[in-house]
C-alpha cells in the first residue's frame, strides 16, 4: 500500500501537464483547456488541493498548507508523471454492471453475420468447453437485423446435438439486450416455449424476455461480486472513476451489499426500476443519497441513490424502437415498434418518482417514443434524462433544450447500428444520434456505453463521438460529430483543480490532439480515485 491509498496521506503530481475541461461544459472560445506546461497537483484527503506550475506547487503548495496544519507533519507521496496527460477521471453514464461482468465471461457471438454463423459458434464452443452439468451454454451480442437467414430454436437444437451436448440448453442474448434466441430445451426449462417461434423464429423479445434475461444471472451472490469487482478493475485500467449502473435486477440492494463487503474501486448511482420502486419510497431514499454508508475522507459516498428507470420502448437492431414512421416491409400492430409503457402508465410512475425526490431516467429510442418521453417529462415536471435518444425530430431537439432534459447518449452505438439503421430508418438517418444537433441546442449530454450492449470504455465513446467512424470507414453523418474538447467535458465530472475532488486519469497521449483508432485505444497510465490509485501503470 502506497502512501497515497493510506487514510489522512497527501500525493504530489509532477510534472503534468494538465487537461481542465470543465464538466459538461464547452471553453470559451480562446480559453486554453490544458496548461501551456507543465504542472504540479497537489492532492491531500481526496481533495485537489493546488495546482500550479511545475516546481511551485510541491514548494509553495505542500509549505502552505502545512503553515495552517493541514499536513500535520504527515508524509506526502512524490510521484513524477514525466510530462504525461493529467485528465479528470472518466464516467460511464448508462451501464449494466452485473450484465457486463456476465458477458465477460460469455460465449461472444457478436461476430457472426449469420444465423448459421452464430449455430457454428455454439456447436464450437460445446465441442471444447461445455458448460458444468445442469447448466446452459449462454451467448452473447448477436445482432440480426442484417441477416439474410432467419435465427430458430433448430439451428441451436442441431448445433447442440452435432456437438455430441444435446442435453444443454442454449441461449443467446442479442446486443441490444433486447431480444433472446433460445434452443427448444432452454424455452421450455425457461417456460416460454410457446412465446417463442410465433414469427417462425426461436427469439423472444422485449417484456417477455426480460425476466429470462434476468434468471441467467443467477449465481451466488458472491461469485456476481467477484465478477463485478473485476469488471471494475478492468474499468479502472480505462481511467474509469465512476458509473451509473441500470441493472434491472435492483442496482441499489447489489451495491448495498458490494459496499459492506468493501468496494471501493469506482463511484456508482444506482437506479431502481418500478419494482422496487415500493421499496425505495418506504426507505425515502432520494437521488443523490448515500448508499452504504461513506466512502471516506474527501469521497462523500462511493454508491449513492441514482434515478427510476423505465424502459418505453425497444431498440433498433429488434426493431421494436417506436417511431412516427413504420420499418418497411412491416405492417400490422407492431409495424411501428414497440411502446412498453404507454403514457397513462408512465406519467404516474414518474409523478410518483417526482414526489419522492427521485429523479428519471426514460429509455427512448425511436422517435415517437422520445416525444413522448418528453411529453411526460413536461407534464409530471420531473428532472433526468432520456436514455439513447438515437432518433428525433428537429422540434424534439429544441424541448430537451427548453425542459432541461438531459440526453444520455451512446455514441458507439451510431457504429454498431449504421448498416442496420440505413436499412431500417432510411431517409430517416440525418436525424440519428444527432449528438451534434443536440449540443448545438443547448441540450446537456452525458456519454455512457449502455454495457454489455457497447464496450465499458468511455475512450471508444469519446473516439465514436469525435471521428464518428470505425474500422477504416468513412464518417456516418459527420455532420453530427462533437468536438474533442465538448465529448471528453460530457464524459466527466469533475475539473483538475483545487476543491475538486480528486478523480484524475494519467494519460500517455493528448487526448484532445488524438484521433482515429488511436483516440479509442487511449493508453491509460494511472487512475485515482479520490487520490487513491485504483490503476497504476506508472
Amino acid at each position: 500500500m502506497t502512501a497515497a491509498t493510506r487514510s489522512g496521506a497527501a500525493l504530489l503530481l509532477r510534472r503534468a501537464r494538465v487537461v481542465d475541461v470543465p464538466p459538461g461544459a464547452v471553453p470559451a472560445a480562446g480559453v486554453p483547456v490544458a496548461g501551456p506546461g507543465e504542472s504540479d497537483v497537489l492532492v491531500v484527503d481526496g481533495v485537489v488541493r493546488a495546482v500550479a506550475p511545475t516546481g511551485t506547487a510541491g514548494d509553495k503548495g505542500t509549505a502552505g498548507v502545512r503553515a495552517t496544519g493541514d499536513l500535520g507533519g504527515r508524509s506526502v507521496e512524490t510521484v513524477d508523471l514525466e510530462g504525461r496527460w493529467l485528465a479528470p477521471g472518466l464516467w460511464d453514464a448508462h451501464t449494466h454492471m452485473e450484465q457486463w461482468a456476465l458477458a465477460r465471461q460469455r460465449l461472444d457471438v457478436s461476430a457472426a453475420a449469420s444465423a448459421a454463423a452464430a449455430a457454428a459458434l455454439v456447436r464450437d464452443r460445446l465441442r471444447s468447453a461445455p458448460p458444468p452439468a445442469g447448466t446452459a451454454l449462454v451467448g452473447v451480442g448477436f445482432r440480426d437485423g442484417l441477416w439474410g437467414d432467419v435465427p430458430t430454436s433448430a439451428l441451436l437444437d442441431d448445433a447442440a446435438a452435432s456437438a455430441g451436448h444435446p442435453d444443454v440448453p442454449v441461449v443467446l442474448v442479442s446486443g441490444d439486450l433486447h431480444c433472446g434466441w433460445l434452443s427448444s430445451l432452454a424455452a421450455r426449462r425457461h417456460g416460454v416455449l410457446d412465446a417463442i417461434g410465433a414469427d417462425g423464429t426461436g427469439l423472444l423479445r422485449e417484456h417477455p424476455w426480460f425476466p429470462v434475461l434476468d434468471r441467467l444471472g443467477d449465481a451466488p451472490g458472491d461469485v456476481v461480486d467477484a465478477w463485478v469487482a473485476d469488471a471494475v478493475r478492468a474499468a479502472a485500467e480505462r481511467g474509469v472513476v465512476g458509473v451509473v449502473d441500470y441493472e434491472m435486477g435492483g442496482a441499489v440492494p447489489a451495491w448495498e451489499r458490494r459496499v459492506a463487503a468493501g468496494h471501493a474501486g469506482l463511484r456508482v448511482v444506482a437506479s431502481v426500476w418500478a419494482a422496487g420502486l415500493d421499496a425505495v419510497v418506504e426507505r425515502r431514499l432520494r437521488t443523490g443519497d448515500a448508499l452504504g454508508g461513506p466512502g471516506g475522507p474527501g469521497t462523500a459516498s462511493l454508491v449513492t441513490m441514482g434515478p427510476l428507470k423505465v424502459i418505453t420502448d425497444g431498440s433498433l437492431n429488434t426493431r421494436t424502437a417506436y417511431c412516427h414512421d413504420p420499418y418497411p416491409g412491416l405492417t400490422g400492430p407492431g409495424a411501428h415498434g414497440v411502446l412498453s409503457v404507454p403514457p397513462e402508465q408512465l406519467r404516474p410512475l414518474m409523478a410518483r418518482a417526482v414526489a419522492a425526490g427521485l429523479e428519471c431516467a426514460i429509455h427512448a429510442i425511436g422517435d415517437r417514443a422520445n416525444a413522448l418521453a418528453l411529453d411526460a417529462f413536461e407534464a409530471t415536471g420531473a428532472r433526468g434524462s432520456v436514455e439513447h435518444a438515437q432518433l428525433l425530430v428537429a422540434d424534439d431537439v429544441a424541448r430537451f433544450a427548453r425542459l432541461g432534459v438531459v440526453a444520455s447518449v451512446q455514441p458507439e452505438h451510431a457504429m454498431d447500428d449504421r448498416d442496420v439503421a440505413d436499412r431500417y430508418w432510411a431517409g430517416r438517418t440525418h436525424r440519428a444520434f444527432p449528438l451534434r444537433a443536440l449540443h448545438e441546442a443547448g441540450v446537456r449530454l452525458v456519454l455512457g456505453s449502455d454495457a454489455p450492449v457497447a464496450p465499458l470504455d468511455p475512450w471508444t465513446a469519446i473516439g465514436a463521438a469525435v471521428d464518428r467512424a470505425r474500422d477504416g470507414r468513412e464518417p456516418w453523418h459527420g455532420e453530427q460529430r462533437l468536438p474533442a474538447d465538448v465529448a471528453l467535458a460530457v464524459s466527466v465530472r469533475t475539473r483538475v483543480a483545487p476543491g475538486q475532488a480528486a478523480d484524475l486519469a494519467v494519460l500517455d497521449a493528448d487526448p484532445l490532439a488524438t484521433t482515429d483508432e488511436a483516440l479509442r485505444r487511449m493508453p491509460v497510465a494511472g487512475t485515482l480515485l479520490a487520490g487513491r490509485w485504483t490503476h497504476r501503470a506508472l
